[in-house]
């Protein structure tokens, strides 16, 4: 096992130890010879949950970083759906992991027509969301993320109504909040290859992900193309 292997099992082991959290919220890696390593929360579905953006993100950050993978597969925003992020225990132990950076990326599943969910309902259900992170003691840095596009798939979602009524929600809710907006959507227009079932991202896709949200978070840059 090489050494950032070992530091891996090592986070692990200790944020469990220490604070008693679920396995599978954690993908961690810290250099615990670090006192006080930055916290970063990945909040989100099956795009975080379920991919290794979270993982290539923290080898980006670095040792000086501890991140935390708490995304739900088939989450959404809407608190009316069937599974809604906010009543999901990963939330819950997103909050007690007290993160100084939180990263939001959700939206994908709300494209679903079926689910007959307003505009304005929900940027109401995401401001509630994003406010009880702002509200945290550790009094995070809150960034909200456009999911990448919905390309042709089987899932029942609607690329129309998800760029036509979710990405600008989105970017209402990072208006009315306060929270920063990183653009996933755009770079990643030109590559439905890195989309196989036309919603989640393989290995090259997780990676472009994680480097467009790295370059927001620590260059402040904006990128136009998928790294």
């Amino acid at each position: 096992m090489n050494r950032k292997m070992k530091l891996l099992a090592l986070g692990i082991i200790v944020l469990i130890a220490l604070l008693g959290f679920e396995t599978y919220t954690l993908q961690i890696g810290a250099d615990h010879s670090q006192t006080s390593p930055i916290r970063v929360a990945c909040l989100g579905d099956s795009l975080t949950c379920g991919t290794a953006y979270p993982v290539d993100l923290w080898l980006m950050l670095g040792s000086n970083y501890v991140v935390g993978n708490f995304g739900i597969n088939g989450a959404t925003v809407f608190l009316k759906s069937d599974n809604p992020y906010m009543t999901t225990p990963a939330y819950h132990v997103a909050k007690r992991f007290n993160p100084q950076i939180v990263i939001i990326m959700l939206g994908t599943n709300d494209a679903n027509p079926a689910l007959n969910e307003s505009n304005a309902v929900f940027i109401s259900d995401y401001v509630q969301l994003v406010s009880a992170f702002q509200g945290l003691s550790s009094k995070p840095k809150v960034w909200i993320a456009e999911p990448p596009p919905i390309f042709n798939n089987t899932a029942g979602l609607s690329g129309q109504y998800f760029v036509q009524n979710i990405i600008p929600d989105i970017a209402q809710v990072a208006n009315e909040t306060g929270a920063s907006l990183i653009d996933v959507y755009n770079p990643m227009l030109s590559h439905s290859a890195y989309f196989p079932d036309g919603v989640h991202p393989d290995s090259d896709g997780s990676l472009a992900v994680a480097r467009v949200i790295y370059d927001a978070l620590i260059l402040k840059t904006a990128p136009t193309a998928a790294p």
